[in-house]
């Protein structure tokens, strides 16, 4: 993107109110995430917990479509890369960090609750793709949240990282998959 010259902004100051949403109607007619953003941003019921709501209903209609597959593995492969698209789409509509990592672990919740079958698929990439997921979260915790919230995550990644550290996979991982969030003290 990019960044509006002084110009462009004289300009922008120089419409009337009719003329200028005229241009924002325009805008968000054409880019979906623009107008999500002008929606949270603007309209009173759009809240962080309808964002959530909305992605993570998303999220889960992504993994039921993804069980009518032909091949599972696979299917579930895509799935967990659109759901990771969409928790970072709602970040960017709401500016909130904090919902990616909510988002995420729902994802993870999603998985461990009903896929974890397609861990010992001779197909390594959803497990692979969890394996990530998890590594991800990780390090986004302690980066992007007050250290007050860290313990909210921590036995519930923890569980989810035990569990994939039990499986004879997580050897074959080309990258460390960490054995529980670490909180320094």
């Amino acid at each position: 993107m990019p960044v509006p010259s002084s110009d462009f902004k004289k300009a922008l100051g120089r419409l009337s109110d009719k003329e200028k949403e005229a241009l924002v109607l325009r805008a968000v007619r054409r880019d979906a995430e623009l107008y999500d953003t002008f929606g949270f941003e603007l309209l009173p019921d759009a809240t962080l917990e309808s964002v959530y709501d909305t992605s993570a209903d998303r999220i889960h209609e992504l993994f039921n479509v993804a069980v009518t597959g032909r091949l599972l593995n696979r299917s579930l492969v895509k799935a967990l890369r659109a759901a990771l698209q969409e928790a970072a789409r709602a970040r960017r509509i709401t500016k909130h960090k904090q919902l990616e990592i909510d988002l995420s672990m729902y994802i993870l919740r999603l998985i461990f609750d009903n896929y974890t079958g397609q861990f010992s698929s001779e197909y390594q990439g959803f497990f692979v793709g969890t394996a990530r997921l998890a590594a991800r979260l990780t390090q986004l915790i302690p980066k992007s949240l007050h250290e007050d919230l860290w313990l909210e995550y921590k036995t519930e990644l923890d569980g989810f990282l035990t569990q994939l550290h039990g499986r004879s996979k997580s050897r074959e991982l080309k990258f460390e998959l960490p054995r529980e969030l670490v909180i320094p003290e």
